[in-house]
């Protein structure tokens, strides 16, 4: 495939295709169901963010969810880079994009079908990333509003994989953003206690110590991984914690990571604004400040500057 295609390039099923020609039957399990597996990570200057780390979890979620892509890590990985190759040059200096991998249980096989792939789906995207419809969070904060949509509990399906059944978080983003077109719903877990949003998690500082919801009750984001990292590097006391409204309210500081977005400062929670005011308070900077430094990337300023 050339790489000088006007088209953006996928990998599907084994080629290297345009991406109007990745098409898939409807009785495409995850159609019909959700059964499928994704992880999607961003490039930074062009360069892919922890791609070893994002293609691990991928495949622990993959196996919790007994999928099979048929392929080893390693061959993943090369294919990633490639599909990043053949479509980097469709992004200026300044732009960066997201980079996924997608895997499905199939083709529902009925009698008298005549598909011409049968076994898993595989699919390995390179697309542009929503910069300038999210610059705004870093101007105004994000506004947390918390849906009555409840988190699907672990003993119903663990959220420690990532899965293509988004529905629960959907819902409860739609729900949210029906009074707040700019609202971001983080979703209580079935104790009531903060848990996390679509592709975000939630972060906590109280009294300089730096506080997340654990871990059995939310995706464990790489992001969320690369602050507790750099917490621990600058000395940041952190832990994991049972966190429920009543800690949010209380909060000096609060962000969300994901992995668009890195570190974003959470401005309100359900309209109470988040400590004294001051959106980039002293953990909150230092984090971000380090993130950058780590990624050769001033992300913040890169959504800044494609203010609408």
């Amino acid at each position: 495939m050339s790489k000088l295609a006007n088209e953006r390039i996928v990998y599907f099923n084994g080629e290297y295709v345009p991406e109007s020609q990745a098409l898939v039957p409807y009785r495409e399990r995850s159609f019909l169901f959700g059964d499928g597996a994704f992880d999607l990570t961003r490039t930074f200057k062009h360069r892919i963010f922890k791609l070893e780390d994002h293609i691990e979890r991928f495949y622990r979620s993959m196996r919790a969810l007994r999928l099979d892509p048929g392929m080893s890590p390693e061959e993943m990985t090369a294919i990633t880079k490639r599909v990043v190759e053949e479509n980097i040059h469709l992004y200026g200096g300044d732009e960066d994009c997201w980079v996924g991998q997608r895997v499905t249980r199939g083709v529902l096989k009925v009698e008298g079908d005549n598909w011409n792939h049968y076994g898993p789906t595989v699919i390995v995207e390179c697309l542009p990333m929503p910069v300038a419809d999210r610059a705004h969070y870093y101007r105004d904060g994000v506004p947390v509003v918390i849906p009555s949509v409840r988190r699907t509990s672990p003993d119903a399906l663990t959220p420690r994989a990532k899965t293509h059944n988004y529905l629960n978080l959907i819902m409860g983003d739609l729900e949210v953003r029906a009074q707040n077109p700019n609202g971001w719903a983080i979703l209580l877990d079935r104790d009531g206690n903060l848990c996390e949003g679509l592709g975000s998690n939630i972060f906590l500082v109280r009294d300089g110590e730096l506080l997340t919801p654990r871990e059995n009750f939310v995706l464990p984001g790489v992001s969320r991984q690369t602050v507790i990292d750099l917490a621990r590097e600058l000395g940041i006391p952190f832990r994991e914690a049972d966190l429920d409204l009543f800690d949010g309210y209380n909060a000096d500081e609060a962000f969300i990571t994901s992995t668009s977005l890195c570190i974003c400062p959470i401005s309100s929670i359900n309209g109470m604004t988040v400590g004294d005011g001051a959106l980039y308070g002293a953990v909150t900077k230092r984090l971000i400040d380090a993130y950058a430094g780590l990624v050769d990337c001033d992300f913040v300023q890169q959504y800044l500057s494609k203010l609408q």
